[in-house]
């Protein structure tokens, strides 16, 4: 998940540049969905679980897509939100989160394919996070991933199914997605500062 303070316009700020416009995500976005679609035949049992903050609109949004290709889905069906904040490995140093909401389509997951939802594949360890959530609310059949970005660095042995772009990243610099639903905008910046 990328971290920061959202940045209220696309422009980006000295020092960064913008790598993924609106229409770069919309595209993305749009693949990612055929990808869904053709890798599980079709989108029968399928639940796109986002990752708070920015994994859920964009779970949201490939829901709409799905829809768009297969008009018998319903995207509210499709789409749930996993809180992972109790099942982070870094707890310790910031004991205080908030504790988000969890929400799972009215099925519930269990034989189901869960497609995890993320903005931004770095270490891993969120997504290490959101499968051992997972095992504590049901039994999925599968569990796939996709993101919009992946910048490289794993530290587990992690990979995304479906990836909206590949973006080779320096430990020092910082990604941060940017959604309208969330920021205002739709961008993928990366500046020269901090670690995503």
């Amino acid at each position: 998940m990328s971290s920061g303070t959202p940045m209220p316009t696309s422009e980006p700020s000295e020092g960064s540049r913008t790598v993924l416009g609106a229409p770069e995500i919309a595209r993305a976005l749009t693949r990612i969905a055929h990808e869904i679609l053709e890798r599980n035949k079709g989108g029968t049992d399928l639940v796109l679980l986002g990752i708070p903050t920015r994994g859920l609109p964009l779970a949201q949004r490939l829901a709409q897509r799905l829809c768009a290709v297969e008009p018998s889905l319903v995207a509210a069906d499709l789409v749930g939100e996993l809180d992972i904040t109790m099942y982070r490995d870094d707890l310790h140093r910031h004991p205080t989160r908030p504790i988000g909401t969890t929400r799972l389509p009215g099925a519930g997951i269990d034989g189901k394919t869960v497609v995890l939802v993320d903005d931004v594949l770095f270490s891993g360890r969120t997504i290490r996070a959101a499968l051992d959530a997972i095992k504590d609310l049901g039994r999925p059949r599968a569990v796939q991933l996709a993101t919009l970005v992946d910048r490289g660095h794993r530290e587990l042995p992690i990979r995304p199914d479906y990836v909206g772009k590949n973006l080779p990243t320096s430990l020092v610099e910082r990604v941060r997605v940017q959604l309208a639903e969330t920021d205002g905008t739709d961008a993928v910046v990366i500046s020269g500062g901090g670690v995503a």
